[in-house]
């Protein structure tokens, strides 16, 4: 059903959308239009890429006057269906239009400045009731605001930070961005996810990229106010207490704010991330992230590309995760929705992944095998947006990462374009076979997952892009659990369509 609002929440709603474009557009009149290299692109993940930046101002005023702004409008709809509705499984749907507008100032003495303000605006939504309902679409909302005020707008300052940089060295202090093997802006909906705290990247050692983070705040993609970053809800006095702090997908339900305040534990992340190319062929990356008193792990991912004739590489990359239990276990326990029958260990997270993927690689195509592989202890902690079978076996939506979870898949690209076939489209689809554990009813019956991904740009208008996304899932009907319990179908259908136009 379409909830009816107010007709104070429709203007406001209206007013707040009509005033960010009406500053995007004013800027995009009085930008250079001769410049013939976009400010900006879009990976196919929707990462974006900076082409032109700002740079070094010789007055404070000029810091301003040679600062640059970016903007993007974009719609995001999607479309749920699952195969079997329950009463905590309904079909759901969720549509918005939004928009950001970034500012990046020039460098004096090496010191600038960045401030980021992303909206996103849902006039047609389910009811304020059936949020909870709500899956791949639930990120253009925050469910909390809406049970406290029934508001489906978001408007937030999701960057603001200080910077110095040189030639080999970049520190950021505030809201930013900071990507690394388990944190991503994970920017496929209408805001990304960010964080507050200090980073810092060095190139100064030849062959050798360096990030280290300290980050004491995190805000996911459906708040407007930073929160906790390995801490869940649970104030018994809130209303939706469980969305008001670190309510991702991933997030460990047993960590729960009250629980980490009696132990007097503040969840701050600590990153330290190098990546090695000893050249063209091989890549090496050590990555090591911990909230501590609480969770810690040590990944190596390496890869190395063979030159075959023809224009043919093949690239066989290995990953191992060894994941540290410094407290969390027991403070929460083995399972991320703390259902611990059918581990050994139930207050233990210690764990760890294998992975293991061979692409073959031809100019405009690239096929992918791949086979991640959990350790039968405790599930992986990773609610920072970015997976540890990301690039081996994930697929949009997905969390292979519990305990005793076995996943091949197999992924592909094409570039039409490249091949001269239709300009500016490229296409993804992956097909996964995901073996869980049937033991465990705190994990979920096993499912066989496909996705395609259509991306289009266009020359006409080179800051426009389209992409249609749709993912299939097969799941197990009849698996029953060791404490007796049968497990839901996880069948569904996923259907997703987003434009973007950045400027």
């Amino acid at each position: 059903m379409i909830l009816k609002m107010s007709k104070k929440e429709r203007m406001m709603s209206i007013f707040r959308f009509c005033l960010i474009v009406s500053i995007l557009l004013l800027h995009t009149k009085i930008a250079d239009a001769s410049d013939q290299i976009p400010k900006r692109t879009l990976k196919t993940n929707m990462t974006e890429v900076y082409n032109q930046l700002p740079g070094s101002a010789e007055t404070f005023t000029q810091m301003f006057e040679k600062g640059i702004f970016y903007g993007r409008l974009r719609l995001n709809s999607f479309k749920w269906n699952w195969g079997i509705q329950t009463d905590q499984n309904q079909n759901n749907w969720a549509t918005a239009i939004g928009s950001s507008l970034i500012y990046k100032s020039a460098y004096l003495d090496g010191f600038g400045f960045t401030a980021g303000l992303y909206t996103s605006y849902n006039p047609l939504h389910m009811d304020a009731e059936d949020v909870g309902f709500v899956k791949s679409g639930k990120d253009l909302f925050s469910r909390f605001e809406v049970l406290h005020g029934g508001r489906f707008d978001l408007a937030t300052f999701a960057q603001s930070y200080l910077e110095y940089k040189n030639k080999q060295l970049s520190i950021k202090a505030g809201r930013q961005i900071f990507e690394s093997f388990l944190t991503a802006s994970n920017d496929t909906k209408m805001v990304p996810n960010t964080f507050e705290g200090i980073t810092l990247h060095s190139g100064n050692i030849p062959f050798l990229s360096v990030k280290t983070a300290y980050l004491t705040r995190q805000k996911l993609r459906d708040h407007e106010t930073f929160h906790h970053l390995l801490a869940y809800g649970d104030n018994p006095t809130v209303l939706g207490a469980g969305w008001a702090d670190n309510d991702d997908s991933a997030m460990h339900q047993g960590l729960t704010l009250s629980k980490l305040q009696a132990e007097g534990i503040d969840d701050r992340l600590v990153i330290f991330e190098a990546a090695h190319a000893v050249n063209s062929d091989l890549e090496l990356m050590f990555n090591y992230t911990a909230v501590p008193e609480l969770i810690a792990s040590a990944t190596i991912n390496g890869a190395y590309t063979f030159h075959l004739n023809n224009n043919v590489n093949i690239t066989s990359s290995l990953r191992y995760m060894h994941q540290m239990d410094k407290g969390a276990g027991k403070i929460g326990g083995a399972n991320l929705v703390t259902n611990t029958i059918g581990y050994d260990d139930p207050n233990s997270l210690d764990s760890g992944l294998f992975g293991a993927k061979i692409d073959l690689l031809q100019g405009v195509w690239d096929i992918g095998l791949g086979y991640t592989q959990v350790r039968d202890k405790g599930d992986l902690i990773a609610p920072w947006r970015k997976f540890p079978t990301s690039g081996y076996t994930r697929l949009m939506g997905q969390y292979n990462i519990y305990a005793n979870t076995k996943t091949t898949a197999i992924d592909g690209k094409y570039d039409f374009g490249k091949a001269g076939l239709i300009s500016g489209l490229k296409a993804k689809a992956g097909y996964a076979i995901q073996n869980f554990d049937d033991t465990k009813p705190g994990v979920q019956a096993d499912s066989n997952v496909f996705t395609i991904h259509l991306i289009k740009t266009y020359k006409s208008a080179p800051n426009l892009s389209t992409k249609i996304g749709m993912g299939f899932s097969d799941g197990k009907d009849d698996t029953v659990a060791m404490d007796g319990s049968p497990k839901d179908d996880p069948s569904y259908r996923d259907l997703r369509f987003e434009i973007n136009y950045l400027f």
